[in-house]
């Protein structure tokens, strides 16, 4: 029971109950209610303000989880990113090497993925950037890893052909038994038998009698015989595939025919002195991809060890061509 209060009555001279008037009690029960009201009101703002709503809560612990997510996807994306640049290496640099085929350019392994309007249906939100980003990345992985699987199939390919162009690519000498002195000029810069200046030899002279049998050097097909008394004379130029030629020139005669399949070792043509020309031989070049190369590098199935030292060693000697 709570306690009463007094007052002091002047007009009595006496202590008398405290009884408020009824008006006076609504306003102190308004006043309470309004004071409970501001003071709740100030309470929730500060514990809002402080660990916000339970909606703001929630959508906090979405994006932080959000958060933790995409540090998983990009580090998923980084990794994957550097695994396909191991393969890509590996494709390029052993692979391909196995079987003599160009690398893949780079620029096609960069090759473009889509327009620059192609992600403007992720702008207008609060991390667009961050979205536009990874899909980029994941478009570009996409777009590398096809060129890779592309190159592996080719790769596949190569493999299961290995021994029908280990038949073609050339690999024996074009004249037979000849001892490796009678080679009178190397591939390299020589001095030219006409004009007496510095000239590329785009090929090896192998010196002989005129009726010396030529033989191809590699599975292929006849793509050219020329007669004629210019330049390299007769001569047959033989496509092996794979980006691989010989030509075989300064011919007495050439023993078959365009378009005519040929093999390894198979005579093709007599030595002769035809052409530009200043003794009886054969020049004969190895082209790959359009451009002629050093045809010792494709002696391997006719020289031993010490024999290919040898040559190599007598193709740094200065010597005049003989064509």
């Amino acid at each position: 029971m709570a306690d009463k209060k007094f007052i002091y009555n002047p007009k009595s001279l006496d202590y008398e109950e405290y009884k408020p008037s009824k008006g006076k009690r609504i306003r102190n029960i308004l006043i309470y209610i309004l004071t409970a009201g501001i003071l709740g009101y100030t309470v929730t703002t500060i514990i809002q303000n402080a660990v916000g709503t339970p909606k703001e809560r929630m959508q906090a612990r979405e994006i932080e989880f959000l958060q933790f997510q995409y540090d998983i996807i990009s580090n998923k994306i980084k990794s994957i990113d550097n695994q396909l640049s191991e393969m890509q290496d590996r494709d390029d640099n052993i692979y391909r090497m196995i079987f003599e085929a160009e690398p893949i350019p780079m620029a096609m392994r960069k090759a473009g993925y889509g327009g620059s309007n192609r992600y403007s249906s992720l702008d207008g939100f609060d991390n667009s950037e961050i979205v536009k980003s990874t899909a980029q990345k994941v478009d570009i992985l996409e777009s590398q890893m096809m060129v890779q699987s592309q190159s592996f199939d080719e790769v596949y390919d190569m493999a299961t052909k290995k021994a029908e162009m280990l038949r073609c690519i050339p690999a024996i000498m074009p004249v037979k038994d000849v001892d490796i002195y009678r080679i009178s000029s190397h591939y390299g810069y020589r001095t030219d038998p006409f004009y007496k200046v510095q000239k590329l030899h785009s090929g090896i002279d192998f010196s002989g009698p005129i009726g010396t049998k030529i033989y191809c050097t590699g599975d292929g097909v006849v793509e050219t015989v020329v007669l004629g008394n210019s330049g390299y004379g007769n001569y047959i130029l033989v496509d092996h595939g794979y980006g691989y030629k010989t030509r075989y020139a300064h011919l007495k005669k050439a023993l078959v025919k365009k378009g005519q399949k040929v093999t390894r070792g198979e005579n093709i043509a007599l030595m002769g002195n035809t052409g530009k020309s200043t003794a009886p031989h054969l020049h004969y070049e190895v082209i790959k991809n359009n451009k002629a190369i050093n045809p010792i590098d494709f002696f391997f199935d006719d020289l031993t060890p010490e024999e290919y030292e040898k040559i190599l060693e007598l193709s740094e000697h200065q010597s005049m061509t003989m064509d």
